[in-house]
């Protein structure tokens, strides 16, 4: 390593000093998951690509049948296009729902993204406590408001009487709507938070659930269409033992990325149709408005079809923690007249 090092330390300052000249590479974070989006559209290009160079038959079908090369191709683009949509949209932040509401307050209006807010109860009025520059350029300084209108919506949206009114972020330090958790890879608050996604770079929450089920549901499309294309090549004349090698090796890598994407598709068509998220199926027993609910009971789902109009339509209003009453409703028993009503529905 001493005879390595005078050799390697000048590449490691070369190496730096490039990366932090391209702003998407200055951050590791983003580097990573720029790594991350390249090796995903290395693969894709790899199974395509092995078809267009290796099979003469399949070219020979793109030229009798070109529309079925290109509904392929155009399949495969809007898989990689709906892949970079999902990735680059924002799963709704409670710092921006809190400045939307709060819109007319100056303190939020102008405050930085990187402002520490506290929140805290004296005598049963909310004050939120803002630290950041002062309006005269002061550093340092602390401003106090009344309460605002984020933190009225966010204590109507707590069923009155609870002990859970007073939740607030130990990291951003805001006060959490149900269903929002803070992301320790983005450093924020996601509302509706379902789970952080490696491969997009980003969460999965409130406002971009829809577009990754729609990404999952064109890749799986895209997965099975390969594998009969893939299956068909293997059927047909015999080929060289380093064709067959290669093309069993990427049949096998795509078997088990179909299997896992279909997984992956069908429990998230589940969450969407009984209103739920990841955290919350799989964290229940610790967070704290799920403790004492059945299992079999979803306190936020408004019926089939409200569920779907919810996740589809964009609809950005925030769920509030069901009253006692109507969580004994949802643990009621179905009978067979609730079937003919269509109560799930």
């Amino acid at each position: 390593m001493g005879v390595c090092c005078p050799i390697l330390r000048p590449w490691d300052r070369t190496r730096d000093s490039y990366l932090l000249s391209i702003p998407c590479l200055s951050d590791p974070v983003k580097r990573s998951s720029l790594l991350m989006k390249l090796g995903l559209v290395a693969i894709h290009l790899v199974f395509i690509g092995f078809l267009f160079v290796c099979d003469a038959d399949f070219i020979d079908k793109t030229k009798r049948d070109p529309w079925y090369t290109a509904s392929y191709l155009l399949l495969f683009s809007l898989t990689l296009l709906q892949y970079f949509v999902t990735s680059g949209s924002s799963p709704g932040y409670v710092i921006d729902a809190m400045r939307e509401v709060c819109g007319n307050d100056a303190i939020y209006r102008n405050a930085p993204t990187t402002s520490i807010q506290h929140g805290s109860r004296k005598n049963g009025s909310f004050v939120i406590n803002v630290e950041g520059e002062s309006a005269s350029g002061g550093g340092g300084s602390s401003r106090k408001t009344p309460t605002s209108s984020w933190a009225k919506m966010v204590l109507d949206l707590y069923p009155p009487g609870t002990s859970l009114r007073n939740l607030t972020c130990g990291y951003c330090h805001v006060e959490q709507p149900p269903r929002a958790k803070h992301c320790h890879d983005c450093d924020r608050c996601v509302l509706q938070f379902d789970h952080h996604c490696v491969w997009l770079g980003t969460c999965v929450g409130q406002k971009n659930h829809c577009k990754f089920w729609w990404y999952i549901c064109e890749e799986s499309a895209l997965c099975i269409w390969t594998l009969i294309m893939y299956i068909d090549y293997l059927s047909n004349v015999a080929k060289p033992w380093w064709k067959n090698a290669i093309i069993i090796l990427l049949l096998a890598v795509l078997v088990i990325s179909m299997i896992f994407v279909l997984l992956l598709l069908l429990f998230h068509s589940y969450l969407i149709l009984t209103n739920q998220s990841t955290y919350e199926l799989v964290r229940r027993k610790r967070i704290p408005y799920m403790r004492n609910i059945p299992e079999r009971v979803h306190p936020f789902s408004r019926g089939i079809k409200r569920n779907l109009h919810n996740v589809c339509c964009g609809n950005d209003t925030l769920d509030s923690l069901p009253t006692a009453f109507e969580l004994e409703d949802k643990a009621r028993p179905y009978t067979c007249l609730d079937m003919l009503k269509c109560r799930c529905c």
